[in-house]
């Protein structure tokens, strides 16, 4: 960049003008990428991988830009900044989306056949990855290309491949018969944490199932007649004292008439329903349990699209919730329904397709959970385990993971990481291996088939911190960057995904996967509803960036959030954040119109510093310090909110204003002092803003006369108590405070911008030179024509006042407003703001509106009153002193 500053900003910022450029800017300077100096320490990042399913959302936005938050800072700090991007493949989801794609052509993947399927869903993930490079590059991520990965990639399938045959060795996958959650649409197995738990308003249906010795029947309760179809035992509590004679006796299955036994089990609780259950092994992971106690019959009553099979008798071929309905009316018709009774309960729904998920029978591979979680419960209780910011994140993990039951690992699809088992068609032997065997082991045959089935997407995304970095085998980047040191993730995906890279990484490395997880939370609409496709609520980040740009959406994203808590997404703090940015723009602009032809070896920070310079510098020194501090603790929304007060607030709205005195004056040396804190201040701002703002930092910091490349690859701002100096910071506070209040009487008695008012103040001793040494600034930046500055002045009569720290500050009427048209036009107005504040306190007097009218509505009324009463109490104020 030039170190001399030749031409001006544009009077107005544009983000499409500048992002583009700028981000094509870093990527041909490899400004990203990692790995350039081995004597940095290392920082690693890895993304976690977007899905190829769609286009990036909000949450990714959110996500996206915390994480580039950090790398940016860290980089900025001196380190090895690696942030490792990637996508995921997304078994179900992806699959299912191609699948409806197919479908509106009247085709199904049937009709292709396995490999030709794979190829339309390998373009489809060309065409989704391209998409999301793409919305990355608009959004400013600083991800280090050169070590993108992808699930499905050549590299992370030889690392899924080396855990399965691995787990496989341990004994810890297996295969077997159990119940499982069933997704009959998508017609594949889910894990427990892909079904989402839905309150349903149902039944409970109370039945006779009769004794077969004639003596009676037992009253069970169920919500799912249809399963009864395949009960193989009624069980009671051992204890339960109304049914001890029953207990060993058998009873005849309503409508089919097969004799079941009556047999007694802990798991059964007495005080639900009649205290008597019907158990169906093959369609309830409970009874699935209980059968195997008591070594049960399991009859498998419906096939994998959700439709009664041969085994449901005259019922075969219908869909499982119209078999309901008709069993429930054959069970009226014999007499064996005793009563039904309205019921809400939680029924399970498959989190992709929204199908009701049917607990199923079926042979599946599975992950042995507790040996893994025995590990990772002791390294976190230990202390040497990940950290959880928000904290109370690490009960959330522990309780999910103390209590985890084997993982369902394989998945009827056909897109995914193929399981490595091959059966022998002449022997049946099953080989799990790395390669695909040339002949079998047992018999030496040479028929050899895959498993059909695929596995389950977080089965490789659970190796993602590692494998990313080339695991298995020992890289030089495994070696230097991992552990990772912080993984940016949602509360959501804490049991799909955090606790399942914890328990592989400890596994397989023999360390966690990263240092820290920063849980954020969700973006919702501005009701605070969940954003989703049926809601119609959801934002395009791509649609906020058109509008507003890349650096608003990201600042507004990053303050509005804390750790672990969701926020709601206002268009209007979007457009508080470009406003911001248009706040900036055109303070560097005023600043650059002063630095034409400088250089930065010009530039010198020496004294004499004014007493607005003294408080800027110790100020930016403050504001480093905290910046720093928050961004170092994940506090973004808090270091956001610092750099606004200190950039808008501070630096626009008043140093600024300060430093026109010697800008616009003759006096050389102060200007050259001028020149050398505002170019100082302002870099360093610009620093210290970079990472949430990083389009417009760059193109204003390749306006000023500093040194460097890139503000992406400058150093960050340290803090120097040498700047400190708090006798500065008081005298300030003293001139704003009495420029302030200069300003609110003008304002209020509606003097002129042009008019100029006299000033006199009664200052305590210890400030009186506060006022003596920057009369200039306050006769410019207050509208005064002449001050007077005396610790003995008498209180003058006729003059507006105001009290501020260590100082009364007094304006004479005379001259400054005609008292007589004043006191008018403020009667006036104190008439208006009786008659507002009566027809306020009438209106909330009358209890049909109180207690008729909605809350918001109420209340609404009281803030009014409020107002009214609050500006009726200044006019009173000034009606005081204009008459006294």
């Amino acid at each position: 960049m030039s170190e001399t500053v030749t031409s001006n900003l544009p009077s107005a910022y544009d983000p499409k003008q500048t992002e583009a450029k700028w981000y094509d800017y870093w990527l041909k300077g490899e400004y990203f990428k990692a790995g350039s100096d081995q004597r940095k320490k290392p920082f690693t990042i890895v993304i976690p991988p977007p899905n190829v399913t769609g286009n990036l959302h909000i949450g990714h936005a959110l996500n996206n830009t915390l994480q580039d938050i950090l790398i940016r800072f860290k980089r900025m700090q001196g380190f090895d900044a690696l942030w490792l991007p990637g996508m995921d493949h997304a078994g179900i989801a992806t699959q299912a989306r191609v699948e409806a794609k197919l479908r509106e052509q009247g085709i199904s993947r049937h009709d292709l056949g396995r490999e030709k399927f794979l190829d339309v869903v390998w373009k489809w993930k060309e065409e989704y990855a391209d998409n999301i490079a793409r919305q990355w590059r608009k959004m400013g991520i600083s991800v280090d290309y050169s070590r993108e990965r992808f699930t499905l990639d050549e590299g992370l399938s030889v690392a899924v491949k080396e855990v399965f045959v691995r787990l496989y060795e341990k004994g810890l996958i297996y295969r077997g018969k159990y119940i499982i959650n069933w997704d009959p649409v998508a017609r594949t197995a889910l894990s427990d944490i892909e079904v989402i738990y839905k309150e349903v308003k149902g039944a409970l249906y109370h039945l006779k199932y009769p004794l077969k010795d004639g003596s009676g029947y037992i009253r069970v309760a169920t919500t799912r007649p249809e399963t009864m179809l395949g009960d193989t035992a009624v069980a009671v509590h051992p204890e339960d004292e109304r049914y001890q004679h029953l207990i060993g006796k058998t009873v005849l299955l309503p409508i089919t008439g097969r004799e079941i036994p009556i047999i007694a089990d802990e798991y059964v609780d007495p005080e639900f329903g009649s205290g008597a259950v019907k158990i169906t092994p093959a369609h309830d992971p409970n009874d699935f349990e209980v059968g195997n106690r008591h070594k049960l019959p399991q009859i498998l009553v419906m096939d994998e699209t959700g439709k009664m099979n041969e085994l449901a008798g005259k019922y075969q071929g219908m869909d499982r919730f119209d078999c309901r309905k008709q069993i429930v009316e054959d069970l009226k018709q014999s007499g064996h329904l005793i009563e039904i009774e309205e019921h809400v309960h939680s029924v399970g729904h498959s989190e992709r397709s929204g199908a009701v998920v049917e607990p199923y029978l079926s042979t599946q591979w599975f992950v042995a959970m507790k040996p893994l979680a025995k590990r990772a419960i002791e390294v976190q209780k230990s202390g040497r385990g990940v950290r959880f910011v928000p904290e109370r994140f690490e009960k959330i993990y522990l309780h999910w993971i103390e209590n985890v039951r084997d993982w369902c690992i394989s998945r009827q699809l056909w897109w995914g990481h193929r399981i490595p088992a091959w059966y022998c068609d002449s022997c049946g032997e099953m080989t799990v291996a790395r390669d695909e065997p040339k002949a079998c082991p047992k018999c030496q045959g040479t028929s050899l088939r895959q498993d059909e089935d695929v596995l389950d997407t977080w089965f490789s995304s659970a190796l993602w911190p590692f494998s990313t970095l080339g695991w298995p085998q020992e890289t030089e980047d495994l070696k230097r960057y991992y552990p990772t040191d912080v993984l940016v993730t949602g509360y959501d995906i804490i049991y799909f995904w955090v606790a399942r890279m914890i328990f592989s990484a400890l596994e397989f490395t023999n360390r966690i996967p990263f240092r820290d997880v920063l849980i954020t939370g969700l973006v919702r609409d501005a009701e605070g509803r969940k954003m989703s496709k049926s809601l119609g609520n959801g934002v395009d980040p791509m649609d906020v960036i058109e509008k507003y740009g890349a650096d608003a959406m990201r600042y507004m994203l990053s303050t509005g959030c804390t750790p672990g808590n969701d926020q709601r997404f206002r268009w209007e703090r979007v457009e508080a954040a470009r406003n911001f940015a248009n706040k900036i723009w055109n303070a560097s602009r005023f600043a650059l119109m002063h630095l034409e032809g400088i250089k930065a070896e010009d530039l010198k920070l020496t004294c004499p510093f004014s007493t607005a310079d003294q408080w800027i510098m110790h100020r930016l020194n403050e504001t480093i310090a905290e910046v720093t501090r928050l961004l170092d603790r994940y506090d973004f929304g808090e270091a956001g909110r610092a750099l606004y007060n200190f950039i808008w607030d501070e630096f626009c709205d008043w140093y600024i204003e300060f430093a026109k005195l010697p800008l616009y004056g003759e006096d050389e040396e102060a200007k050259r002092v001028t020149r050398s804190v505002l170019v100082y201040v302002l870099d360093q701002a610009l620093r210290l803003l970079h990472p949430m703002m990083p389009f417009i930092t760059e193109e204003i910091w390749q306006h000023l006369p500093v040194k460097g490349e890139s503000i992406t690859v400058a150093d960050w701002p340290k803090a120097d108590d040498s700047y400190a100096n708090a006798e500065a910071v008081k005298e300030m506070q003293v001139l704003i405070e009495a420029i302030r209040a200069v300003r609110n009487i003008r304002a209020e008695m509606e003097v002129a911008p042009k008019h100029q008012v006299e000033l006199l103040v009664r200052p305590d001793a210890d400030v009186t030179p506060a006022f003596e040494r920057n009369e200039a600034a306050i006769k410019r930046l207050g509208g005064v024509s002449h001050l007077t500055v005396d610790p003995a002045l008498p209180r003058p009569e006729k003059t507006m006042t105001a009290v501020i720290t260590g100082a009364e500050l007094f304006l004479p009427l005379a001259g400054l407003v005609d008292v007589g048209q004043t006191i008018e036009r403020l009667n006036a107005e104190l008439k208006k703001l009786n008659a507002e504040v009566e027809r306020v306190e009438k209106k909330l007097a009358n209890p049909g509106f109180v207690n008729k009218a909605p809350a918001h509505v109420v209340e609404g009324e009281r803030k009014k009153g409020e107002e009214y009463r609050e500006k009726r109490e200044k006019v009173l104020a000034r009606l005081r002193e204009l008459q006294g």
